[in-house]
């Protein structure tokens, strides 16, 4: 199965990114593609969604169409999703790749209750796209260590991701 990932942090040394990282690990079987170019998407205008279309967004929409499930990671800006998804989402809102997509949106913010505005507007987004979200998961990061760059600690939090992966791709 084919896993795109998409971090909505901008920082180069994301923990959202790392957290997705650290999923792979627990799904050697699994395809996992990183994708870490919505940054080089053009800000959405739409007036400029039609023939020819930048490059980029062409090759966002290639990646989202052959992908057979998508997990999101974001964290929180101002009570909001960050803008790299909410333009990257736009981009495809008439092209319509993520119908019927599985998807498994992720909050990773410092610790609770954010994120819960956060997770609400990219559910909403992600509705409008007639994507199949799968189930939500809010995760602090105050509840997740990491044992080197990407290697997750197992604990209570991580089995939920863990079951909510399974979840996604559909394995018991």
């Amino acid at each position: 199965m084919k896993i795109l990932t998409l971090s909505g942090s901008t920082r180069s040394n994301s923990l959202n990114l790392r957290l997705l990282e650290g999923i792979a690990l627990f799904f050697p079987q699994q395809e996992f593609i990183f994708y870490k170019k919505l940054d080089q998407l053009p800000l959405f205008r739409a007036e400029d969604d039609k023939y020819p279309w930048a490059e980029s967004v062409l090759e966002w929409r290639k990646n989202l169409k052959d992908c057979d499930v998508v997990i999101i990671s974001i964290p929180e800006y101002i009570h909001n999703l960050p803008a790299l998804i909410k333009n990257a989402l736009e981009w495809i809102a008439t092209s319509g790749e993520l119908v019927g997509k599985r998807i498994l949106p992720i909050t990773f913010t410092p610790h609770e209750p954010r994120g819960e505005k956060a997770m609400q507007s990219l559910c909403w987004s992600l509705q409008a796209l007639d994507a199949q979200i799968i189930v939500q998961l809010p995760l602090f990061q105050n509840e997740i260590d990491f044992n080197d760059d990407t290697t997750l600690v197992e604990n209570d939090s991580v089995e939920m991701l863990i079951e909510g992966i399974k979840l996604l791709i559909g394995v018991n």
